[in-house]
């Protein structure tokens, strides 16, 4: 059960549920495929024939440095995936809600009645593979900005018809 769905307030129901985008992971897989490259290069270098190479050191330590450099991808790659994974945001009958980060929480609820605006911003590339920012301002408060989210204008578009119905209910 998600964040959201846990700290629901009675009669209220999610409407629509985003999360970040894949982009956040870019530089995470980026790097990790880096060192598991070079984990790969100790692995041949170790099945290399070494009896004439001088100061080549033992196939121990060659497999050692592999296997330093794998978990060290990983650890990275788990980093991203925690990254978008434990950021969850969403749209209820009554409020936006925005929960970010694992060990560290921070959690942002606006209710819908004091919304004064939804701002999108989307570069081109944001644009093609469907990511932006989405900024929330409300009334007396300062701005909120949720950054590489998917499907920005889908959000904003879901934020503002919640509106409409909680405008028309009152």
């Amino acid at each position: 059960m998600s964040y959201v769905e846990k700290h629901l307030i009675p009669g209220e129901t999610v409407q629509y549920q985003t999360k970040l985008h894949w982009i956040v992971m870019l530089g995470h897989v980026a790097a990790a495929a880096v060192f598991e490259l070079l984990a790969i290069v100790f692995l041949i270098a170790s099945f290399s024939n070494t009896r004439g190479a001088k100061g080549m050191p033992p196939r121990s330590s060659i497999y050692f440095g592999a296997l330093i450099c794998f978990l060290v991808g990983a650890a990275l790659f788990s980093i991203g995936w925690l990254k978008r994974n434990a950021t969850e945001m969403a749209v209820t009958n009554k409020r936006v809600i925005a929960k970010t980060g694992l060990a560290d929480r921070r959690t942002i609820e606006i209710l819908l009645s004091r919304i004064e605006s939804v701002v999108v911003d989307e570069s081109a590339l944001g644009r093609i593979l469907g990511y932006g920012t989405v900024i929330v301002r409300g009334t007396g408060g300062t701005p909120e900005v949720f950054e590489k989210i998917y499907h920005p204008l889908q959000f904003r578009e879901q934020v503002q018809s919640q509106i409409a119905v909680d405008g028309k209910v009152q």
